[in-house]
This record gives C-alpha cells, sequence and structure tokens, in this order.
C-alpha cells in the first residue's frame, strides 16, 4: 500500500511538474537577415510583443533543385546571413534576454520550393551531402560557442530525407557531437509525418501553413473549426513519439482568403485583409498555446526596421504595424 501511495505522489508531482512548466512558452518571432548589424531600436519592437524568442536564419544558396552545391558566408552575402552576422545578432539579443533558434536554411535560387530539392546522379547526392553537412555543422559551431538553445537542421526538406534517410541519421550524429543543445527540424505542414528521424530530435517542428478556412474573411471560431482535424491529428502523433510540437514558422498574410492556402507568398494576391490575418492568428492560439504537449512557435516574419515595414496597405506575411502585432503580444504576454 505504501509503495502504491509513493508512486502515486510521484506521479502528482511529475504532472504537477510537467504543468508548471508548460505555463511558459516559446514566444518567437523569425528575424529576417539585414545588411547591418543589430542595434536596440531595431530590437525594441520584439520586446514590445512580448517575444521570448527569436529565430536567426542565416541562408546557403542553390542554383536550382538538381544543383547540388551549397554556397553560404559569403562576402556577397548580406551580413545577417554570415557567421558573422548571425554572432552579432546573437549576442545583441541576448543582452535583452531573448532566446535563441538558429535556423540555417536553404534557398533555391527563383523562389523554387525547397522540398522539391532532388538529385539524378549518386555523385550529386553524394556534394549535395557534403556542401549541406559543411553549411549545416559550421552554424552548429556557431550555435555551440555562443549558447543557442535551439538548433534547427534544415528547413522543409521533403524529397532530401526521403531519398537519404542515412544521410540524415549521420548528420543528427555528427551534429549532437558538436552542438549540446536541442534540436528540431522545421518540416512542411503536409510534411511532418513522412520525417523519419523525429526520435532523434527534442521537438517534432511543423511550418504550421494548415489549411483552416475557405472564407474571404473568416472568423475566430470558423478557423478553429477548421484547426479541429488537424489539431487532433498533429497530438495523435505527438503522443505516439512523445515529443511536443513546435511551430517553427506559423503565421498568415494580411489578404483575402488568408487561411484558406496559408503557404502562398504569390506577390500577385494584393487583396489586402487585416481582419482575415487577425482572425486567423488568434484562433490559431485559442487552437494551440495552452496545450500541454505544445512547445509554442515563431511568427513569420519580422523585419529589423520595424518603422519602415509592414502597415495596413501591405499583404504580405509580416504583422508589424498591423492590428494582428497586438494580438500577437497579448497572447505572448499571457504565456511568457
Amino acid at each position: 500500500m505504501l509503495r502504491i501511495f509513493q508512486f502515486c505522489l510521484c506521479f502528482i508531482l511529475v504532472s504537477c511538474s510537467i504543468l508548471t512548466d508548460n505555463k511558459t512558452r516559446i514566444n518567437g518571432v523569425s528575424y529576417v537577415a539585414a545588411q547591418d548589424t543589430l542595434k536596440y531600436h531595431h530590437i525594441k519592437p520584439v520586446l514590445n510583443v512580448n517575444a521570448n524568442y527569436v529565430a536567426i536564419m542565416p541562408f546557403g544558396f542553390i542554383r536550382d533543385i538538381a544543383h547540388p552545391e551549397i554556397k553560404f558566408d559569403s562576402d556577397q552575402q548580406w551580413f545577417g546571413e554570415t557567421k558573422a552576422g548571425v554572432t552579432q545578432y546573437i549576442s545583441i539579443l541576448r543582452k535583452h534576454d531573448l532566446k535563441i533558434m538558429l535556423k540555417p536554411q536553404i534557398w533555391v535560387w527563383h523562389g523554387e520550393y525547397t522540398g522539391y530539392i532532388k538529385m539524378d546522379k549518386e555523385e550529386d547526392w553524394l556534394l549535395l551531402e557534403k556542401t549541406y553537412s559543411n553549411f549545416i555543422l559550421e552554424f552548429a559551431e556557431v550555435a555551440e560557442k555562443n549558447g543557442v538553445e535551439i538548433f534547427c537542421i534544415g528547413t522543409e526538406l521533403d524529397y532530401f530525407i526521403k531519398n537519404r534517410p542515412q544521410f540524415w541519421i549521420g548528420l543528427i550524429r555528427a551534429i549532437r557531437n558538436i552542438y549540446k543543445g536541442k534540436l528540431t527540424y522545421a518540416s512542411n505542414w503536409d510534411e511532418y509525418k513522412r520525417t523519419s528521424f523525429w526520435n532523434d530530435l527534442d521537438y517534432i517542428g511543423i511550418d504550421a501553413y494548415f489549411p483552416v478556412s475557405d472564407s474571404r474573411t473568416p472568423t475566430v471560431d470558423a478557423c478553429k473549426i477548421g484547426w479541429e482535424a488537424h489539431k487532433h491529428e498533429i497530438k495523435h502523433y505527438a503522443d505516439s513519439l512523445k515529443l511536443p510540437v513546435l511551430f517553427t514558422e506559423y503565421g498568415y498574410r494580411s489578404m483575402d482568403f488568408a487561411a484558406k492556402e496559408p503557404w502562398k507568398s504569390d506577390r500577385s494576391m494584393t487583396a489586402v485583409n487585416l481582419n482575415a490575418q487577425a482572425n486567423a492568428t488568434q484562433a490559431l492560439y485559442e487552437t494551440f498555446w495552452d496545450e500541454p504537449w505544445f512547445a509554442g512557435g515563431f511568427v513569420w516574419k519580422w523585419f529589423h526596421n520595424h518603422y519602415e515595414v509592414g502597415g495596413e496597405t501591405n499583404s504580405q506575411f509580416t504583422p508589424q504595424n498591423k492590428p494582428v502585432e497586438s494580438i500577437i503580444s497579448s497572447n505572448y504576454s499571457r504565456t511568457n
């Protein structure tokens, strides 16, 4: 009887500990690299929305989805995309108590989708693996040297992972030998259940551009209804792996039908709809932010020159200087 009592007491204490830990969420912004150094006036707007995390995103570049060589840390890139720039960003963000997810990712020239990167020849696969390893491991060293809390090993690389699973197992092992913090991968919203290596990471990372409403201006309640099936699947999957879910990206454009196909970044779509963005974002918070299996997320996307971007005539993703900015601030304040 005593053993049963002790077991029950231990279970209750562990449960309470989990609930206490989950009062604080990863309330992040995805910080777009700039041409120059960051200063306090660039960071103050991030603090104003009550963010506690910033995703820093250095880019490596390839010519097209069939080209195997990744170029990175070049003099031709913007400062914030280089190792020196990343180090400076981390240093000043740290001074203002902001934690970091370092998220190096690939940009394919002409904006082709990274999930389709696929080689036709074995020699090209091997060169891609070599240059991708160099890219990721060099930034893993930066992450370890600067005490970064989370390192993201890749973003939306569906075909690469599907075709070369053994490479990824080896890469994760190599990263772990360098970097001692938490690891995730940013899977596309329709990719996460195909990703094969979650058990080797610390978070199930999802770029959460799930379709949740076909309405021109969806209500909060309509978006919450649209989330129900997706949420059930995400939770079931997370429970099966016993891992928390992190939205490595989330957000909506301020345009008509914002929640119908949220992944679209087509600049020809210009019909501004601030309410659609605001309602869809609020629904996401109400759906996920209080769930104990959910770690938080990083809103897409945030620019350093805050007072020169976004605004009420802007139809793009950034929440800056739009009504949704106050929604983010309110929700982040509640769970920070």
